[in-house]
């Protein structure tokens, strides 16, 4: 592991430790460890990313309870053989999709982004992969995120100028525009082509 990766890890964990003892803990002097161990997790990260501390502690110090994964939910819509991409701001496509909103399921969000992001009304069919974003979008973030792709139907719609994209499209395999690798990779829209023409398709996991 590279060594700045390796001052993320570890500081992506003492927050995690401090934060759930600071939710669970009753002892008046442990809390004031924890928020002492919790404040050194930030400025491990700050110095480890070349950050301002004061804009990485509202980030990565801000919730509370146990330490879980973020959920980001991906729509893999297709037509003719071609894959629904949307274009970002800085030029860079990506399948729809983001942060899992709370108080909806993986499927709800992932309608709500197609819908947000594409102008498409979709319907869930498949969940194609569970995966790691370290592992498979890197870089590493200070949250460990799950990334959930949902192969879908396309139910009719069409493209409307969004705060989040500035444009949509179809895409072949053989032909995918410059992508935004940290939300979406080539390997993983293959991994979407190959699930959208398998009959039986067994889930990926990492």
């Amino acid at each position: 592991m590279e060594k700045k990766n390796q001052w993320l890890a570890w500081a992506v964990e003492l927050q995690a430790l401090a934060q759930a003892g600071l939710y669970y803990g009753k002892d008046v002097y442990d809390l004031e460890r924890f928020q002492r161990i919790r404040e050194l997790a930030a400025e491990m990260l700050a110095q480890a990313g070349e950050l301002p501390l004061e804009k990485v502690k509202p980030l990565f110090c801000n919730e509370e309870g146990y330490q879980t994964p973020k959920l980001d939910s991906r729509a893999a819509i297709f037509q003719e053989n071609q894959i629904l991409l949307v274009q970002e701001k800085d030029g860079l496509w990506a399948l729809p999709g983001g942060w899992v909103d709370a108080g909806l399921t993986v499927a709800e969000n992932t309608v709500k982004e197609a819908r947000e992001e594409a102008g498409l009304d979709v319907l869930p069919e498949r969940v194609i992969a569970l995966q790691d974003k370290d592992r498979d979008n890197p870089p590493a973030q200070a949250h460990k995120i799950c990334k959930v792709f949902l192969l879908c139907k396309n139910l009719g719609g069409s493209f409307r100028a969004n705060s989040e994209t500035v444009a949509s499209g179809w895409f072949s395999l053989e032909a995918l525009p410059p992508l935004a690798t940290g939300k979406t990779t080539r390997k993983q829209i293959e991994m979407c082509f190959d699930a959208y023409h398998a009959e039986h398709w067994e889930t990926i996991f990492d």
